[in-house]
């Protein structure tokens, strides 16, 4: 699916609610968008400096603080030892990196997220449930807070000048790392093609009754990865119930019912 059609939005009210639900879908995407770009960059910056370790490792965490964001490289050990944690600002400012090669075990939250994201691979691997598709990777993202640990499991496209969408999974687990519950969140996959002259585009995606009314934390951290190369305007996400709008520019989301959004629009019958 690919929609080049400009919209010019002028529709700025909000209401309460949801106002309420765009902060709660903010707030995670924003946990998976920190994680998969200190992962981006940590792997980057880990096979820069360190080329030789390349073959001692047996997997890489990321997670995040108020203040800071960390991708952890650890080796094939079954108790695995840390070889590199790679750290960055708020701001991601690749000049303010810093980097730890102290040898170590684990720490608990560390070995947390190390176990939930083995389990969640295991279960990939043995579960048909999990779709993969020609040209396009999964990128297993685990997050553990206070109240909930989780694994996203998100499509990235293997091919440059492609955003992937869709066939996106989650996993939850209980305090002892086990897992709970496991469903996909798109059932579908939706690829976009984007270039350099690619500007002020304004992209689409529907969802089915199945994926829910709003626009998803993995299609918000989709969208914020790849910002920055996109050059696009918004990205709108249309359901039976509301209509989700991400402008680029602000990094706002805007969420409406489908009846004002057809209003404004003049398809309401």
């Amino acid at each position: 699916m690919k929609i080049t059609i400009i919209f010019i939005l002028t529709f700025l009210f909000i209401n309460d609610s949801f106002a309420q639900q765009e902060n709660e879908i903010l707030k995670e995407a924003n946990l998976l968008y920190n994680s998969e770009k200190a992962s981006w960059h940590g792997t980057d910056i880990f096979l820069e400096q360190f080329p030789s370790k390349k073959y001692q490792i047996g997997g890489y965490v990321s997670m995040s603080t108020n203040k800071t964001r960390s991708c952890l490289f650890y080796d094939q050990n079954e108790e695995p030892n840390l070889l590199a944690k790679i750290t960055f600002n708020k701001e991601f400012d690749l000049d303010k990196v810093k980097v730890d090669t102290l040898k170590r075990k684990l720490n608990k939250k560390e070995l947390d997220l190390f176990q939930i994201k083995n389990r969640a691979m295991t279960e990939i691997n043995r579960d048909t449930l999990f779709k993969q598709f020609e040209n396009t990777n999964f990128n297993i993202v685990p997050i553990i807070t206070r109240k909930s640990r989780k694994v996203y499991i998100l499509t990235g496209s293997k091919l440059s000048g492609v955003v992937v969408l869709g066939n996106d999974y989650l996993i939850t687990f209980d305090k002892k790392n086990m897992i709970k519950n496991k469903k996909p969140l798109h059932k579908n996959i939706l690829t976009f093609d984007y270039n350099e002259k690619t500007k002020d585009v304004v992209s689409m995606h529907s969802h089915v009754q199945s994926t829910g009314n709003l626009i998803t934390p993995t299609d918000l951290c989709t969208l914020m990865l790849y910002g920055d190369y996109l050059n696009w305007k918004q990205h709108i996400v249309i359901s039976k119930k509301n209509v989700s709008l991400w402008n680029f520019e602000n990094k706002k989301l805007l969420i409406l019912t489908r009846k004002a959004w057809d209003k404004i629009y003049g398809t309401d019958n």
